[in-house]
């Protein structure tokens, strides 16, 4: 894929006041339910001073103390937009204001994730002022829908996970996990692969080498119909990761320069541990989160153009007692909450964080109560991508079942946020004025009309205990694992790129592991 080399940051001529003004616009106007086309109901955690003091602070730190990179390519194109190199450290960068503000006002508002067929594509921030969800990313354990047996993630789970995600209406776009039996080397070209074969969803590539990024960027140009059809319709995007505290990878510095070449959107990531790499209060660990992901946002500005960028923070904390690293804590909660509102309120920004997500590792109630505490924070928190589905044991391990489960959670949440109307017609006023002493509302013309309208779980269940005792105790996990063989069985989906792409793309990963992994042809898995 082309990469951007020469390309100049372009000087606004817009004063400083006016460049937050209008930053403050779009704040607004995504935080305000009301500017949509209807309302939906929003939580605020913080109150507006310590947002406030949030995002002056994240653009004091970048400017007082900048970020560390390693990449001359990056590190000139920052000198040249007005960056600062520390006195004290050669690889820092400090970050005017002025050039923070800039960046921000010039990132785009909106953004269309696509799929392989325009009735998969997803616009951010969506019209009805909702959500979309993804599918958890990385994890290499799988958690057998059938025996519950765990075992290390392979090939063909993952295109299970791809042929599942595509048939849950709540999720929006898929993630690639990490497949073992391949080269570790070349894991994440191996995934990608896999998930843009049977999905005809928008897929979320995450690199996990500097090398590795042009093979993936040519599996997208190659599953998206070329490079000139994926720039006007972006099948993927792209992860990008700080290394925290305020430290970029060169991969992931690349990765930024690789998708804004190819017109991918961006997920700007950070993923700050409070009390390990970054602060123990989790204001501190918010704040740190803040200025890592501010940092992308100018990387990606400094480019040209006008690259989409995502806020994503995901937000993690360490059991003191253990050293574990929790996702599901109620700090990693409070964490959440506070990172969506300080992006949409402080900066504008769309947002993206886990929305589902457990510490145990097992599907059972603990995983149900933890996942659905923090879907429910961040969806009112105005989150428009919840990540996670499906992740168990803090994002390292994934579960079909689990993924099943959470659908049906996104589908409670959505009609949670589906405000109901108050005229006097849904109030049943009339009737309320007239019902005798012992009345109902079974034969209400209100309640005819509607009675189908009513939220209808399609997993979650609500027998009485006489159906239940007969069922042999059936519950919802059981109807999951039924669900999961029923995809499985139905006819793939159309969209899927045809045989000769996939043919294409196989030979592009056995290339990879050839010049990559250092993989005879003849040792290679069989794709």
């Amino acid at each position: 894929m082309k990469n951007i080399t020469n390309s100049n940051c372009p000087k606004s001529q817009a004063p400083p006041g006016r460049r937050r003004r209008r930053i403050n616009r779009r704040a607004a106007q995504l935080a305000d339910p009301l500017t949509l086309s209807s309302h939906r109901p929003r939580f605020t955690y913080l109150p507006d001073s310590a947002v406030e003091r949030l995002s002056a602070r994240a653009f004091d730190l970048l400017e007082q103390h900048g970020v560390v990179l390693t990449h001359e390519l990056m590190a000139q194109k920052l000198l040249g937009a007005g960056a600062k190199r520390s006195p004290h450290e050669s690889d820092r960068y400090r970050l005017p204001r002025n050039m923070v503000a800039e960046a921000l006002a010039a990132t785009p508002g909106k953004v269309k994730l696509c799929g392989k067929s325009p009735e998969y594509d997803i616009e951010l921030p969506q019209a009805d002022g909702t959500f979309t969800m993804r599918t958890g990313t990385g994890g290499h354990g799988f958690v057998d829908p059938v025996t519950a047996e765990y075992r290390n993630l392979r090939k063909e789970d993952a295109a299970n996970i791809a042929r599942v995600g595509s048939a849950l209406d709540q999720i929006g776009f898929m993630a690639h996990p990490f497949i073992n039996g391949v080269p570790e080397t070349t894991a994440d070209i191996h995934g990608l692969a896999e998930i843009i074969t049977n999905t005809p969803k928008h897929v979320w590539v995450q690199p996990y080498e500097a090398v590795n990024i042009e093979y993936l960027m040519q599996i997208i140009s190659l599953a998206g119909g070329g490079e000139a059809e994926v720039r006007k319709r972006p099948i993927a995007s792209c992860i990008v990761c700080s290394f925290s505290p305020l430290e970029y990878k060169p991969m992931d510095v690349e990765a930024i320069i690789h998708s804004a070449g190819a017109g991918l959107p961006i997920h700007a990531c950070s993923l700050p541990t409070s009390g390990g790499t970054a602060p123990l209060a989790m204001s501190g660990t918010v704040l740190m989160a803040a200025a890592e992901i501010l940092g992308i946002v100018v990387m990606a500005h400094v480019l040209g153009g006008a690259t989409p960028v995502i806020a994503t923070p995901l937000i993690f904390a360490l059991d003191m007692r253990t050293g574990r690293c929790l996702q599901s804590s109620v700090e990693c909660m409070q964490g959440a909450t506070m990172a969506i509102q300080l992006m949409k309120q402080g900066f504008g920004l769309l947002t993206h964080t886990y929305g589902v997500g457990s510490d145990t590792p097992d599907v059972d109630g603990q995983s149900q109560a933890e996942r659905a505490m923090l879907a429910r924070a961040v969806v009112l928190s105005g989150a428009d991508i919840l990540g996670g589905v499906g992740q168990l044991e803090c994002a390292t391990v994934f579960s079909p079942v689990q993924a099943i489960l959470d659908n049906e959670l996104g589908r409670m949440l959505r009609r949670y946020q589906a405000v109901p109307e108050v005229t006097d017609t849904d109030l049943s006023w009339r009737d309320l004025l007239t019902i005798k002493s012992g009345g109902h509302f079974l034969d209400n013309e209100t309640t005819v009309k509607n009675c189908r309208g009513t939220f209808m779980p399609e997993i979650f269940q609500r027998a009485d205990r006489d159906e239940y005792e007969k069922s042999g105790r059936r519950t919802a996990r059981d109807f999951a694992v039924e669900k999961y063989r029923e995809i499985l069985r139905s006819p793939v989906l159309k969209g899927l790129p045809d045989d000769s792409v996939i043919g294409e793309i196989k030979s592009l990963v056995n290339t990879a592991d050839i010049r990559i992994a250092g993989t005879s042809k003849a040792s290679l898995t069989d794709l």
